[in-house]
């Protein structure tokens, strides 16, 4: 498939706050996106989740604390947690955020697209019915 990168808009849950991040590695081998620590604590995103597991490509488990943003790409955004990157570990965009986006990967292209129309359920919710109540007679 390959690997390209892309920028993203992060910004704090208030917006009033956004930075352009650059050189993201757009991966959807993971599931979050990760964002470096220093760009994070710079909006003011607060380690919401301290101490969660992760498990590395090379199978090393490491932990690391997650936070809440808006995150812009081209023309559409959403709400999603995010991983405060180490020194040492690379910016990505996940799977989860792309979905949230509602983008997907054209990999012979190396860019990423909308992804269509979203899913939903489809059929009515019935009425469920009232039990049958049995009446128990006395003998007579």
């Amino acid at each position: 498939m390959g690997t390209f990168h892309t920028t993203c808009t992060v910004s704090d849950l208030q917006r009033e706050k956004s930075v352009a991040v650059k050189q993201l590695l757009v991966d959807t081998g993971s599931d979050s996106t990760w964002i470096p620590s220093k760009v994070l604590e710079g909006l003011g995103v607060k380690r919401e989740k301290k101490d969660l597991k992760f498990v590395m490509a090379n199978g090393q488990e490491i932990t690391r604390s997650v936070g809440f943003v808006f995150i812009e790409v081209e023309d559409t955004y959403t709400v999603d947690e995010v991983v405060f990157a180490e020194n040492g570990d690379l910016a990505l965009l996940g799977a989860r955020s792309l979905e949230g986006l509602n983008l997907t990967v054209d990999a012979p292209n190396k860019k990423l697209v909308a992804a269509g129309p979203r899913y939903a359920a489809t059929g009515r919710i019935q009425k469920e019915e009232s039990p049958q109540t049995t009446r128990r007679t006395s003998p007579s």
